[in-house]
């Protein structure tokens, strides 16, 4: 800053009211004329009385301000956003903006502020936001005008620059850039399995004037890609099969054009959910009884399964001589759903059925022979299970996870149901509220006790298999589950889970309970019970493990989208659940394996519409930038940068060249003292009005 000195103009501090300054010069004029029509001898000299008078009461004075120039202010904004992180740009961006401020630092009255525009979210570069907050800190009496290092990828470009100063852009690099971009046009986010969905996508070649071809490959899970030649710049359009429940991963990428800028948009990663469309189920009731309406109820309550519900009420032995055109009962369609539709349900439910001639053992065997192709039974027996027509003794009992003892089979005593070491790792049954009270809790019918309320009858198992998830205090199965060829199976060995929706001694989860054994057997991916999940959520990505297995967790090999590997060790969060997490940055498709499982998970580009066009370019913001005074220039490459020179420009000039570029002189300043001096002090003017009356007096009396 720079102290002048300045001398302003004439002021007037009026002694008297305006009014009355003005009545008194109007009654002097009048005066005035009226002697000088009659051509009085003293006409002049009163003139000059009068005219002294008045210029006294206007309080004349000479003003002397002391002012101090202020520096103007320049506003340079570096764009440090994802687009800009490609090839050498920010080296270049880093060397400009050194350059600039050296060449700042030689004007004096030029203060040069810098502002970095780093990553926000996920709407892009928003630089002119940026701007405007930091002009909204500067007078705008000081603002010389903006420099702006950026690629030109701005997505907030106003019609006005702010603060209404030059717009200098300058883009690191040596030209207009060309770009290949993959770009999906729609994609579900959810497919029925078994059922292909349809991706839409545009192959779009930035930057140039033609169409050309690209090799679009597309892999799926991990699974050997498939490459097919599609055009540019149309849309087409592919079929993804779904296979399973769960997420699909679907990589899509297309080969670089020659000489674009970068491939990182040349890929694009779909994540598809698979869903099983309205699950069959079949439930077979062999007769009535109080457990029935929980097995009904539970699975009409979930709207994604269509349920398929018999009760045997007229066993065939049973012959009252009741005619048959007077039963009001339907035929049992026992060829229609075990042999002819038998493939269309996904899980078939047993409840305190036994073989009384109902299913013939050829259609028993339909039966298993569904399990084994990838279907799922499930029996909840009661003492039919022990018997002469036990289903234990049938083709069906090939693939069920145990069978009754042979001796005893029904045991009818009060007990507490247990979950099993195994139990507590499984998915089906860890968690459940209440379960496995501290030992020696009593019970004693106390609905307020801990756990779950008693149970009163079990069949005594023999040989079981598969995995036993509850059992009773003394460690006899209660609940097993199995996998067979394809498919699954699970055995209740109790009729009396419907005590619990009474309430009886405390009650307990019986609805969530069955819901989860249902959808085990139908392949819930939730409920798989040795399971790898990977998925990347807000640029991290997480990985659980789920195992019945007791052995610590161990450690997890991650392969990110470039193909580099790392080992991750799992930590333990729960019982049969260990987990792990990393930063996951890179978009693409990301693998993870524990040597015996694979998953994958999708990470999408950070900022979308930074990597959407990933061009350097003027198109954007040139027309802004030449409209408010200055203009582009590139800066070429980083080993031959060239930056424009910094010179300072008038208001009324141009602030860009070829070779220049230019900060307005506001000429701003501040008033640091005032000195004043009157004219016409009181101790001056009143005797000099005196004595001119007096010499106009002694004039006209000559």
């Amino acid at each position: 800053m720079r102290p002048e000195q300045v001398i302003a103009a004439l002021r007037f501090d009026p002694l008297q009211p305006v009014w009355l300054i003005a009545a008194i010069a109007a009654a002097a004029a009048f005066v005035c004329l009226l002697a000088l029509w009659r051509r009085a001898k003293g006409a002049v000299i009163r003139v000059l009385a009068f005219t002294v008078l008045i210029l006294w009461l206007s309080g004349p004075r000479v003003v002397r301000e002391t002012r101090e120039t202020l520096q103007d202010i320049g506003l340079l904004v570096i764009d440090q956003t994802a687009s800009m992180q490609v090839g050498d740009r920010l080296a270049i961006a880093e060397a400009a903006q050194t350059a600039v401020r050296e060449q700042a630092r030689q004007f004096p009255d030029l203060e040069l502020r810098t502002v970095t525009l780093a990553e926000k979210g996920n709407a892009g570069t928003l630089l002119f936001a940026e701007i405007e907050r930091a002009v909204g800190e500067i007078p705008r009496s000081r603002l010389a005008g903006i420099v702006a290092i950026t690629d030109g990828q701005i997505h907030d470009v106003p019609d006005a620059v702010p603060g209404g100063v030059p717009l200098n852009v300058l883009i690191p690099a040596k030209g207009e850039e060309i770009d290949r971009r993959l770009r999906i046009v729609e994609a579900p986010g959810f497919g029925i399995v078994g059922k292909p969905v349809t991706l839409r996508f545009t192959v779009d070649d930035l930057g140039t004037s033609g169409r050309g071809q690209a090799t679009l490959t597309v892999r799926r899970d991990g699974e050997p890609p498939a490459a097919s030649t599609v055009p540019t710049g149309r849309e087409q359009r592919i079929e993804i099969p779904i296979t399973r429940a769960g997420p699909t991963i679907v990589e899509l990428s297309v080969s670089p054009l020659t000489g674009e800028v970068s491939p990182l948009n040349n890929r694009a990663v779909v994540e598809i959910n698979g869903v099983r469309d309205r699950l069959r189920v079949l439930l077979i009731s062999g007769e009535p009884h109080p457990g029935e309406r929980a097995w009904r109820r539970l699975l009409k309550a979930d709207p994604s399964v269509d349920l398929v519900h018999f009760t045997i009420l007229r066993p065939p032995e049973k012959d009252d001589l009741t005619p048959l055109n007077e039963l009001a009962l339907i035929a049992f369609p026992v060829r229609e759903l075990f042999q002819d539709k038998i493939g269309e349900f996904d899980l078939i439910i047993l409840d305190r059925f036994q073989n009384r001639s109902l299913l013939p053992m050829p259609y028993l065997a339909n039966i298993a022979n569904r399990v084994r192709l990838g279907g799922a039974v499930l029996l909840s027996v009661g003492p039919e299970f022990s018997g002469l027509t036990s289903l234990a003794a049938t083709p069906l009992g090939a693939v069920l996870p145990g069978g009754p003892a042979r001796f005893n089979a029904v045991v009818n005593e009060r007990f507490q149901p247990m979950v099993s070491d195994v139990g507590q790792r499984h998915p089906v049954t860890a968690g459940l509220t209440g379960a496995n009270p501290p030992e020696g809790t009593p019970r004693a019918g106390d609905p307020r006790a801990p756990g779950w309320g008693s149970w009163h009858r079990r069949i005594q198992p023999g040989d079981m298999r598969g995995s036993v998830l509850m059992t009773t205090p003394d460690g006899q199965p209660l609940l097993a589950l199995d996998r067979v060829g394809q498919g699954r199976a699970a055995l209740l060995l109790s009729d009396q889970i419907w005590l619990w929706s009474r309430g009886h001694d405390g009650g307990g989860p019986q609805g969530e309970l069955l819901r989860r054994i249902a959808h085990w057997l139908m392949r819930e991916p939730a409920l798989e019970e040795n399971a790898l999940t990977a998925r990347v959520n807000e640029g991290r990505l997480a990985v659980q493990r789920r195992s019945t297995d007791p052995a610590p967790p161990g450690a997890v090999t991650v392969t990110d989208p470039d193909g580099k590997a790392q080992t991750i060790p799992l930590s333990q969060t729960s019982p049969g659940q260990a987990a792990a997490s990393v930063p996951a940055t890179t978009p693409g498709v990301w693998q993870v394996t524990d040597g015996a499982q694979t998953a994958f998970a999708a990470a999408g580009a950070a900022d979308p519409p930074e990597i959407a066009d990933l061009r350097a370019t003027a198109t954007v913001v040139g027309k802004l930038a030449r409209e408010s005074g200055g203009g582009v220039h590139w800066l070429g490459a980083r080993a031959a940068i060239d930056v424009p020179a910094l010179r300072r420009t008038e208001p009324d000039r141009p602030a860009s060249g070829g070779s220049w570029i230019g900060m307005q002189r506001r000429r701003d300043n501040i008033v640091t003292g005032v000195a004043s001096l009157t004219l016409l002090p009181a101790w001056l003017s009143v005797p000099v009005i005196l004595a001119l009356l007096v010499l106009a007096w002694r004039r006209e009396g000559a």
